[in-house]
């Protein structure tokens, strides 16, 4: 008889979102025990990991004594929470104005009126094209609701080619654009340094949820538009 159980992909997904709030337990008993030790620090951005949630990561940051934000890794810490302050949930998104394949330049600004799904990704990036089905689905689901997607790349103008061609094969049907520099300025202004990422913004630019993956991206899209 087949398996009517979650698929493998699903229930390691659940197991793997199970493990990391075991985790975060852990450090987060450690930090708030031991505020004065270079350990902690250490804790807090391990916990941060490539991509800091700011509402969890700034408070256990803050509790560390004020010896340990002084060492050199403590202002450099300090200087990456406090970026990551201006585009957390509830921030007003930043703007910021891009171009698309053809040269179209367009602003984040221009979707006032609409949520918008800013969605930072790159040609090149596997676990970025493995979600792009995922929020093409959502894309479509929503399309006419109110809602858009903002693709903003971060390939290169080496990988133009590239590029448009990963635009075709996904099936992305959303406005996409990039400057295809070395350093993206959208991706320096929302301190990306790990794709995917991506952030909900409401119709009034505010930013309502961030990193939004599989069956949270759908499950949170549905929360806002009912």
């Amino acid at each position: 008889m087949p398996s009517t159980g979650p698929p493998p992909e699903k229930q390691l997904d659940t197991q793997t979102d199970a493990l990391e709030k075991v985790q975060m337990g852990i450090f987060a008993a450690y930090i708030k025990a031991h505020p004065h030790t270079l350990m902690s620090l250490g804790a807090v951005r391990e916990l941060g990991g490539a991509v800091p949630n700011y509402a969890t990561v700034a408070p256990l940051f803050n509790l560390l004594a004020p010896s340990v934000k002084a060492t050199p890794e403590g202002p450099a810490y300090a200087a990456t929470l406090q970026a990551l302050q201006r585009i957390a949930i509830g921030a007003q998104a930043p703007d910021f104005t891009l171009a698309t394949p053809e040269g179209k330049p367009v602003a984040l600004s221009s979707y006032r009126g609409k949520y918008v799904l800013v969605d930072f990704w790159a040609s090149w990036c596997g676990p970025c094209r493995r979600e792009n089905p995922n929020v093409a689905s959502v894309y479509q689901t929503y399309k006419d609701r109110n809602f858009e997607v903002l693709g903003v790349s971060i390939d290169v103008e080496r990988n133009r080619a590239q590029w448009l061609k990963a635009i075709k094969d996904d099936n992305l049907a959303w406005t996409q654009i990039s400057d295809l520099k070395q350093e993206n300025e959208a991706a320096k202004l929302y301190s990306v340094h790990a794709i995917p990422q991506n952030l909900l913004v409401d119709p009034r630019g505010k930013i309502v949820a961030t990193n939004l993956r599989g069956d949270e991206l759908k499950t949170t899209v549905a929360r806002f538009i009912p």
